[in-house]
């Protein structure tokens, strides 16, 4: 009995002292926080590693990631941040998403942390200002794709080009002169609405604009249709169809006939490029979408994923630290590194010089730019006017009365 007592004594010193929850079974607590990760985001290694990790440095702390896939997503999380079923702690969204996100109040503002911890200044404008939201933080950006100029090398050679072009006049001039006998200059589509919108964007122009509140489209300006002309002179350098976009038929697949010096997309296209033609295997260079000067590269749109997180999260300061870990310096280096990403700071780009396609791709990405930031936005890409003007000025039509009608478009799609 004597000993009973003892240690049960002992038992009660130890818990005055240091709290049964926090020793091993003694009734420690454990906190799951759920993660969605989009498909193909992350591979299964980096979420691996993260998550061993993570629960390593944060105790008494377990990570759920889940996959999610992409077809039906958006009603997924709109259920989730109305609190509908489980709520996830920590979403991957794409970058142009957060708008519409926020706009449900159902969002955790993190301008604090943004400001003060996570050095948010050196952020990639393409994927900062789509997670800003009236001033407000709610998108934390993850990681950028974005389109660089994908060129054969051999093609380049026989024309004499030794070097990228560093401005649009040299582009221009290069283009024309590998555009000869069978070969094309680029392969450019007629509805390669993205790639306009960088050339818009070089000139001063928008989309779309904001004023008092509302959004309106501003194709028709004289700064946006003078990158519409840009764009009329660089797909006359080929012979991209005009009333079709890139994935019509799948440019990749064109490119890879061996006959085209030129392709505006991701670097990742050079996979598919060389899997269609294993001889153009080691033949394929990267350079950024020049610019009208050679201070600086092109505008371009940068694509790519931001993480939120829902307002109702049971565990606000974990989901946090989850955000906090993913988004920065180690982790960021480590998925650019895996998944030949572009990391979310310009300041981060030297994670990526070795690989010849991300590299080229980070340098653009300084340059990135998101859609409109309405929360509408999805509309607009849904009905899409910005094609068909593109055609119709390609075809001959008025630029100035096409851009008025596709504008008129947008403004009536982004009015709420």
């Amino acid at each position: 009995m004597r000993r009973t007592l003892a240690c049960s004594l002992a038992l009660v010193s130890v818990c005055a002292l240091s709290g049964c929850g926090a020793l091993p079974g003694f009734g420690q607590k454990t906190t799951k926080v759920t993660v969605w990760l989009m498909k193909d985001s992350a591979s299964d290694d980096f979420v691996q590693r993260f998550t061993k990790d993570f629960e390593k440095k944060h105790d008494g702390v377990e990570l759920d990631v889940r996959i999610q896939e992409w077809t039906g997503i958006g009603q997924k999380i709109t259920a989730a941040l109305e609190g509908g079923g489980d709520v996830p702690d920590v979403i991957e969204v794409g970058n142009t998403q957060v708008p519409q996100y926020a706009a449900s109040g159902g969002l955790l503002d993190m301008t604090l942390e943004s400001l003060r911890d996570w050095g948010s200044s050196d952020w990639l404008p393409g994927l900062a200002q789509p997670g800003n939201v009236d001033g407000m933080q709610y998108g934390i950006p993850w990681y950028a794709a974005n389109r660089v100029v994908l060129y054969n090398k051999d093609l380049f050679a026989s024309a004499g080009i030794t070097k990228p072009p560093k401005n649009r006049a040299e582009w221009l001039a290069d283009t024309a002169k590998l555009n000869s006998g069978r070969n094309q200059g680029i392969y450019l589509a007629g509805q390669d609405w993205y790639t306009l919108a960088g050339f818009v964007w070089d000139e001063g122009g928008e989309l779309a604009q904001e004023d008092t509140g509302d959004w309106k489209g501003a194709l028709d300006s004289p700064a946006a249709l003078r990158g519409m002309q840009f764009y009329k002179q660089l797909q006359a350098l080929g012979r991209g169809p005009r009333d079709a976009d890139e994935e019509t038929p799948p440019q990749a697949g064109v490119f890879a006939r061996g006959e085209v010096a030129q392709m505006i997309a991701v670097p990742g296209a050079a996979k598919a490029i060389q899997k269609a033609n294993p001889a153009l295997a080691g033949k394929l260079g990267y350079f950024p979408i020049p610019g009208p000067t050679d201070a600086r590269p092109g505008s371009v749109f940068t694509g790519g994923s931001d993480l939120i997180i829902p307002r109702k999260t049971g565990h606000r300061t974990q989901a946090v630290q989850v955000v906090e870990a993913l988004t920065g310096e180690k982790w960021q280096t480590d998925l650019a590194m895996t998944m030949n990403y572009v990391p979310n700071k310009s300041t981060l780009a030297r994670a990526v010089e070795g690989q010849e396609g991300t590299a080229a791709m980070a340098k653009g990405a300084a340059q990135g730019r998101a859609t409109p930031n309405s929360p509408q936005w999805a509309a607009v890409e849904a009905d899409n006017p910005i094609k068909p003007y593109m055609t119709a000025v390609l075809g001959g039509a008025d630029p100035k009365k096409a851009a008025k009608t596709a504008s008129d478009r947008i403004t009536s799609l982004l009015f709420p």
